[in-house]
């Protein structure tokens, strides 16, 4: 059923001074967030003036094909429109490390015991309402109820929901239950920590302090958002209104692009890419990522429960020829290790070798010789890698079945009990993503990984407010992943984002750099697009910003339990 939303108000209480920012990403894997180079590509016209106004139509994949506007919750393709929707307290930067976004201030006493937080002065929310410390302190007990069950709590697990203090209309202290310490408090809260007024309801008010206030809503099919006049960043955003399209697989949404119907589709399939690179009606942007890609081993379950059966199969992955056929090359092979970018991240850990023979040892001292697994997965990249997994295995005597199944059933409860899937997941620092994937409370801990001494490690990292010493901390912590971890994780894609010519971002080549990457992916442009609805394209948000859709929200993209895939 659709629901409009048209009559929200809108009271300017803050004059005609901020407009529109976050981070946008989702298990789309948009990541990069772009440089504009000094050089222009012939033919076209640089711009470095913003153009305002028009319609910017986004289609997206979304195998749930339900979702729902919960800021705390999201579902499927909600996570996007949350990022339309809400602002955080933090979002990332280009190098993905998180700066103040709503806060003004956010630091920890000496001891990372408990946080000060402020708001920034004359924050507004969509309908109205001034932002103070009592939303603040709403949305994290929101976050964190128990009765909401927000698969994202347990990024705040040790946040003491009950012992909040509001100092003054714009200050709050928080403490962490059982005298814990957490340094990386912003690190793990951007994503998922969407700040919403006390009269706050996902269905009936959806209202929040984002780019965008929410026009009409239906479920599975699409959302049309409004330009949020007081958005707090100047100048902000570009586009007048923001569409957001379901589609269910890639054919639709291809078609949909060719033929105008929408402006922009994310995470193309790179086995396509050699034909959409011929098609005069496409143009591809390139984003180098820090996303991830996968096998995941449940600990829970024999063999692997073994970590000599766990050593084996990344022994005898071929991860070059995994990148090379599953990827059509667009990738960088991996190391069974994430947040390669993160300073203190173990860089004497080398590539894992391919070495069958030792793999076929291993099984065979474990008493898993002949070995015969499921392997579950989906379609695109992820079954294609799980082909050339079950190729490589059956040289050692190992039979993995692929089982394909489809996304709604790939990221439901039952995935958790699968003994083999294909998994990944979005760039983000070494802490932020062990809370996600591996560490003690982790939100997606699809290895079940529970190892004592990681967790004492990573614990202590997290309270160690020097970074030397959390250095070697987290160096401790990799190296335990490294020997025993539950994730083969084999490479980092590339990946592309498609839109028609007379749309993609005039003027200058563009410099991409995504979340836990270095800078590195190039992208000409095509010839300034008309004034017309799509006319925000040409701005100089757009420009900088096109492959990842960072356009569209000021901040850079913040990581999702998603890979480029949707894995």
């Amino acid at each position: 059923m659709s629901q409009d939303y048209s009559g929200l108000s809108r009271r300017r209480f803050l004059g005609h001074s901020a407009l529109f920012g976050g981070g946008l990403l989702l298990g789309s894997g948009l990541l990069a967030g772009c440089d504009a180079d000094n050089s222009s590509a012939p033919g076209t016209v640089a711009s470095d003036q913003p153009r305002y106004g028009g319609r910017l139509r986004l289609g997206i994949l979304d195998g749930n094909q339900s979702g729902n506007l919960d800021a705390h919750k999201p579902i499927g393709s909600g996570i996007v429109r949350g990022f339309a929707l809400y602002s955080k307290l933090w979002e990332w930067d280009e190098q993905m490390q998180p700066r103040l976004a709503l806060a003004e201030f956010a630091e920890p006493n000496a001891d990372a015991s408990g946080w000060t937080l402020r708001l920034r002065q004359g924050l507004e929310f969509h309908h109205g309402k001034s932002i103070d410390a009592d939303d603040l302190i709403f949305s994290i007990r929101r976050l964190t109820d128990p009765q909401l069950a927000s698969p994202y709590a347990a990024l705040l697990h040790w946040v003491d929901r009950d012992n909040l203090v509001r100092l003054d209309e714009r200050t709050v202290r928080l403490s962490f239950r059982e005298g814990r310490s957490y340094m990386p408090l912003a690190e793990t809260w951007v994503n998922f920590g969407g700040i919403v007024p006390v009269d706050y309801h996902p269905v009936t008010n959806p209202v929040g302090a984002g780019p965008y206030k929410l026009k009409s809503f239906t479920p599975g099919q699409r959302s049309l958002f409004t330009r949020f006049d007081n958005y707090y960043k100047d100048g902000q955003p570009y586009a007048d209104e923001l569409e957001i399209i379901d589609f269910k697989d890639q054919v639709a949404r291809l078609a949909a692009l060719r033929s105008g119907q929408i402006d922009m589709a994310n995470v193309m399939p790179t086995e396509q890419l050699q034909v959409l690179q011929r098609d005069p009606r496409v143009r591809l942007l390139k984003s180098v990522t820090g996303n991830w890609l996968s096998f995941d081993m449940n600990l829970d379950k024999p063999p692997f429960n073994d970590p000599r059966v766990r050593q084996a199969f990344r022994l005898l992955a071929d991860r070059e020829e995994l990148v090379r056929r599953a990827l059509n090359g667009q990738g960088r092979v991996a190391n069974d290790l994430y947040a390669p970018s993160d300073p203190t991240f173990n860089h004497s850990l080398g590539p894992r070798p391919h070495d069958p023979q030792r793999a076929a040892q291993l099984l065979k001292e474990a008493g898993q010789e002949n070995l015969e697994l499921e392997l579950v997965t989906t379609p695109g990249p992820a079954l294609t890698s799980a082909l050339v997994l079950a190729e490589q295995a059956k040289r050692i005597g190992v039979t993995l079945k692929v089982r394909q199944v489809d996304l709604a059933t790939f990221q439901g409860p039952q995935r958790n009990d699968w003994t083999l899937s294909t998994g990944g997941s979005i760039g983000a620092p070494f802490l932020a993503s062990a809370i996600h994937t591996d560490a003690p409370f982790a939100v997606s801990n699809k290895t079940h990984f529970n190892d004592p001494q990681f967790s004492e490690v990573f614990l202590a990292a997290m309270a160690q407010p020097d970074l030397q010493r959390r250095t070697a901390l987290v160096h401790q912590a990799q190296q335990i992943q490294y020997e025993r971890g539950g994730m083969l994780i084999w490479a980092t894609p590339i990946c592309w984002t498609a839109s028609p010519p007379a749309w993609a971002a005039p003027g200058k080549n563009s410099r991409c750099s995504a979340p836990g990457v270095s800078k590195g992916c190039g992208s000409t442009t095509a010839p300034d697009p008309p004034p017309d609805r799509r006319s925000w394209l040409a701005s100089e948000g757009a420009r900088k910003s096109t492959a990842s859709l960072q356009a569209l929200f000021a901040g850079k993209p913040a990581p999702t339990e998603h890979s480029c895939d949707s894995i």
